[in-house]
């Protein structure tokens, strides 16, 4: 498979918000505010409910967070909650495994998008992937792609690293750069580990400067949320954002 990266990554510069020349250098203390745009919160434990996504969404607007990760039946309360507050709402597509024909992800992603989401975090085929069958997982990823960037909204490609070799972790963010996607994204926080400090390295040293990079699972405390910044991450997927964020206050004396 032939995948021109560089021609892609400029398709994604004006739609990630991110900085397009991020390449993983050494990062500084950030403020509060410069962190929290850079997080995912996510409500997406089997057990969370309404009530877990309607605190979710008063953290987020106090916090001024980047978006609220949810399960696509709690799209509509997410929206509404964050309606005018600058916060994003976020769903996952093919969660978590992936195995969901492509058209099952389109259709759940149009569903997602109709109710209010803004962003979509969306899980290849791993076993299609692994079969080499990339056929696949370049049609799945170019139709949600598709459907999300005619509403105007952004897609992450979560490749689920922990069961992926470095060559399949490589070939699967050439597809998704190569498809439009705007983010890569290592990880659904339920696979067997989270987001590395070397999986998000390589990412974008795959994917090169321009496009998003999201590091999720296994981020709950500032100095691994520090860590995957420095690593090349410019979004953050967690559950531990209210103790992040204190940690940060506490380590810049702003208690």
């Amino acid at each position: 498979m032939d995948v021109d990266v560089d021609a892609e990554q400029a398709r994604h510069t004006d739609r990630t918000g991110h900085d397009p020349e991020h390449t993983g250098r050494p990062v500084t203390l950030p403020t509060v505010p410069e962190l929290a745009a850079m997080i995912d919160h996510a409500v997406l434990k089997p057990t969370q409910t309404e009530r877990d996504v309607v605190d979710a969404c008063t953290l987020a607007r106090r916090e001024h967070i980047a978006s609220v990760c949810v399960k696509p039946f709690y799209v509509p309360v997410t929206a509404r909650l964050l309606k005018d507050s600058g916060v994003l709402t976020s769903t996952v597509i093919g969660f978590p495994h992936g195995g969901q024909s492509p058209e099952v992800k389109v259709a759940t992603a149009t569903n997602a998008l109709h109710d209010g989401a803004n962003e979509l975090d969306m899980v290849i085929n791993i076993g299609a992937l692994i079969d080499k069958d990339y056929a696949t997982i370049e049609r799945e990823v170019a139709l949600v792609v598709g459907v999300a960037h005619a509403s105007e909204a952004l897609v992450k490609v979560i490749l689920e690293t922990g069961y992926l070799d470095d060559a399949q972790k490589a070939i699967a963010a050439q597809i998704a750069a190569a498809s439009g996607a705007d983010y890569v994204k290592t990880s659904t926080g339920f696979g067997p580990e989270g987001a590395t400090v070397e999986d998000v390295r390589l990412l974008r040293q795959i994917v090169g400067p321009k496009m998003g990079v999201k590091a999720s699972g296994g981020i709950r405390t500032l100095d691994d949320a520090l860590a995957m910044i420095a690593a090349g991450a410019t979004r953050l997927g967690t559950s531990s954002t209210a103790e992040i964020l204190a940690e940060l206050r506490e380590r810049r004396g702003e208690v």
